[in-house]
């Protein structure tokens, strides 16, 4: 068995060998061109998500007070049971003092599909317009409190409908 001892080499090796190294040099322009298609992808891409609200019939909101939206995307059923997202915008900052002030108000709210009626589960102030800005207060309601009827012809009712037509 022959074999030769180099000190360029660690191993020993038989005949010549010889590298191949076309693909190599085209790896680092692929890498590069590929990070800042990343890059680009991630900076495109990271705007604001907002809920897309879609606000309740004219006729029944409360004109010059409020407007009142909902957000399909929340709406989930279980049941007889529906639960949703609403979005009380105020056109004036309510509150009476300072720390406590809001503009906006989201409400989670339950509905009974069959007995129509519906519960408050959590409510939580805004600071800003459209549920933006610093959570001023929030009001979480036992999931088991009590029901309330869903008057006809009220906002309620109107919401009722959205959530309950939902399959």
């Amino acid at each position: 068995m022959a074999f030769t001892l180099r000190p360029s080499r660690r191993f020993p090796v038989q005949g010549a060998s010889s590298y191949y190294v076309g693909p190599s040099l085209t790896l680092p322009r692929a890498c590069i061109s590929g990070f800042w298609f990343l890059i680009t992808l991630l900076a495109l891409t990271s705007g604001s998500v907002y809920a897309e609200w879609v606000a309740v019939e004219k006729q029944y909101q409360t004109h010059g007070l409020q407007t009142v939206y909902f957000d399909p995307d929340t709406i989930r059923r279980d049941g007889n049971l529906a639960k949703m997202v609403t979005l009380v915008d105020w056109k004036w900052m309510q509150g009476n003092r300072s720390p406590s002030r809001f503009s906006s108000t989201k409400v989670k709210k339950q509905f009974d599909c069959v007995g129509k009626r519906l519960r408050l589960l959590v409510i939580t102030d805004y600071y800003g317009q459209m549920g933006t800005g610093t959570r001023v207060a929030e009001t979480v309601y036992d999931s088991e409190g009590d029901w309330n009827p869903v008057e006809p012809a009220s906002l309620n009712h109107a919401l009722w409908e959205v959530a309950c037509g939902k399959e």
